[in-house]
């Protein structure tokens, strides 16, 4: 069950916004795709992984 996750593009914008930091480690291959769609839509690496985070915790469904 795939579903489809639209990010819009935003006007640039920096500041404080309450984030708390984390460092994870990915595969330069995950990176790429980041870094192309941070291209197309004018946003940041960090927010494009915490939109899809967001958006893939509300669908995950735990198997016991």
């Amino acid at each position: 069950m795939e579903k489809e996750i639209k990010i819009t593009k935003k006007a640039a914008r920096r500041g404080d916004d309450g984030y708390k930091v984390v460092s994870v480690r990915m595969k330069e291959e995950m990176i790429e795709q980041l870094d192309e769609l941070s291209s197309k839509t004018n946003r940041s690496r960090n927010e494009l992984i915490n939109l899809l985070l967001d958006a893939a915790i509300k669908i995950v469904k735990v198997e016991e």
